[in-house]
C-alpha cells in the first residue's frame, strides 16, 4: 500500500471552502477509482491560517496514475481548491505503509 502526501494552507476564512470542495468534489472522485484504499485530511489550525494535509492511501502505483496521471509526483489540485488556498504543495510524497 501507497501513503500519497500532500499539504495546503488556507486562510481562516476560506479553510471551510476548502473542506467542502473535498467533501463534495476531490473525495468523491478520488474514492470512486479503483485501487483508492482511503482518503482523509487532517487539519490544523494556526493563529491566522489553516494546514491541511490530504493523506490518500492506494493499492498500487497504477491506481495513483488513474487519478493524478502518468507523472504521479504532481499534484492534483483543481482550480476552485487553488481559489480556497493561500499556498499550497505543487509536489506530494509517497510512502510504502510498513507492516510492523
Amino acid at each position: 500500500m501507497i501513503e500519497r502526501t500532500w499539504r495546503g494552507v488556507a486562510n481562516i476564512d476560506t479553510a471551510n471552502r476548502y473542506i467542502e470542495h473535498l467533501k463534495t468534489d476531490t473525495f468523491p472522485k478520488v474514492r470512486n477509482i479503483s485501487g483508492n484504499v482511503d482518503a482523509k485530511v487532517l487539519r490544523r489550525d494556526l493563529k491566522t491560517q489553516v494546514e491541511f494535509l490530504v493523506v490518500t492511501t492506494w493499492a498500487s502505483i497504477d491506481a495513483i496514475k488513474a487519478f493524478a496521471g502518468e507523472n504521479i509526483e504532481t499534484a492534483v489540485v483543481p482550480e476552485e481548491a487553488q481559489a480556497a488556498l493561500s499556498e499550497y504543495d505543487a509536489t506530494v510524497k509517497h510512502y510504502e505503509l510498513v507492516d510492523a
